[in-house]
């Protein structure tokens, strides 16, 4: 079926599937290592490309590309590239454009690991970085050397809720040149689609909103045109770090309902903030649905929807923090995101413990900073778990 043309909720459900020989109503699951050649011409003319048959799931497989064909679709890109986890779709990119002597731009408040592979192990291969505030535009502009080659921007960011203007950092980037990577977990293709607004590549890790049943982990990459698509599979590839069928099988299903979770999640995230920014314990929060947020035009503009992570900080700093997190009985005291469950969660010490100290200092991650991922239970509870809480800090 041809979905290029029809609604969002529609892609959900349709994009990707395809004519099982045995007519299975869903997508089934190709559990095999390897394919059957129908000829030996065959068999060289899948390695030659000259067949789009299947080889070895390392490479490719029937239900693995319903995956990535049905993100593809949802980002409105050339094609996606399923991966086992997002560390696996970061360092899929990472080896498709960074090397020896090239630079890279970040946003500084990405996932932790996302910048302690660069910092830790790319930078021994003599790749650069510089992490900045791209919220401000004329951050990015001051960062970029000779040898830049990629603007990776995250947006809202982890932890922080910074959103950078994509259209603007975009603009900026291809006055370089620069391939530019969003990470677009946060927002999932429901709530903001960058390659529309003009990046090269868009990723996610699946295991969040996408997936949204803390049941599995994955990642999947969108590129924008074939050329840069090529690039990054031959890289995921030879890296090995593809998606197995059942976790894709597990995806498949998760993201059919991506719109009726979210939708659900952002409306409970709105009360939640409101009752958090009018708490008297609560220092801060940063949701993108508040006015109070700095961005809050941008996220209007650039997103179809606020989302439903909050981050803020509670009165008394990291002990203060420690006790909320300590009492609260529905939210589960557990890292990750973007599932049907609420969640709570210290960044400083948890997600993005392997950054410095001075560095995580300088993209806000402070330590009375709490990461909240609200789930679609009813969000009186939702509130009442955290009142019930902060009662005991």
């Amino acid at each position: 079926m041809d979905t290029k043309n029809l609604g969002f909720n529609t892609k959900l459900i349709h994009a990707g599937s395809f004519d099982d020989p045995m007519g299975s109503a869903t997508v089934p699951i190709y559990q095999t290592s390897t394919f059957k050649f129908k000829s030996a011409q065959h068999g060289a003319d899948c390695f030659s490309g000259n067949s789009d048959g299947f080889i070895y799931t390392r490479i490719g497989n029937p239900t693995i590309k319903a995956l990535e064909d049905n993100i593809a679709a949802l980002e409105n890109g050339f094609g996606g590239i399923a991966t086992s986890s997002g560390m696996g779709a970061v360092t899929a990119i990472y080896f498709a454009f960074l090397g020896q002597g090239i630079h890279m731009i970040s946003t500084a408040s990405v996932y932790g690991p996302s910048r302690g592979v660069i910092e830790q192990d790319f930078s021994r291969f003599g790749v650069e970085a510089d992490y900045v505030d791209t919220s401000d535009i004329e951050n990015i502009k001051a960062a970029i050397k000779p040898n830049t080659k990629v603007l990776y921007i995250e947006t809202p960011s982890n932890p922080t809720m910074q959103l950078t203007d994509l259209k603007a950092a975009v603009k900026v980037a291809k006055k370089h040149g620069l391939i530019v990577v969003v990470d677009n977990t946060f927002s999932s293709p429901y709530l903001q689609k960058p390659l529309d607004l003009g990046a090269d590549i868009v990723f996610h890790s699946i295991t969040k909103f996408i997936n949204g049943h803390a049941d599995i982990v994955g990642g999947v990459i969108v590129a924008k045109t074939e050329e840069l698509y090529k690039k990054v599979r031959h890289s995921m590839v030879y890296i090995g770090s593809n998606m197995d069928p059942h976790q894709a099988f597990m995806v498949i299903r998760g993201v059919k309902t991506l719109s009726i979770r979210i939708d659900k999640a952002q409306q409970s995230a709105m009360k939640v903030a409101k009752y958090l920014e009018n708490h008297e314990k609560v220092e801060w929060i940063k949701y993108p649905g508040l006015e109070s947020h700095p961005q809050h035009e941008l996220a209007k503009e650039q997103m179809s929807g606020f989302g439903s992570m909050i981050s803020f900080g509670v009165k008394g700093g990291l002990k203060a923090g420690q006790i909320l997190m300590d009492n609260v009985h529905l939210a589960i005291l557990a890292v990750s995101l973007g599932g049907v469950e609420t969640l709570i969660q210290h960044p400083a010490s948890m997600t993005h413990a392997a950054i410095s100290k001075e560095n995580k200092i300088k993209a806000g991650i402070t330590d009375d900073l709490v990461r909240f991922s609200v789930g679609i239970e009813d969000v009186e509870d939702i509130i009442a778990d955290l009142d019930q809480a902060l009662a005991k800090v």
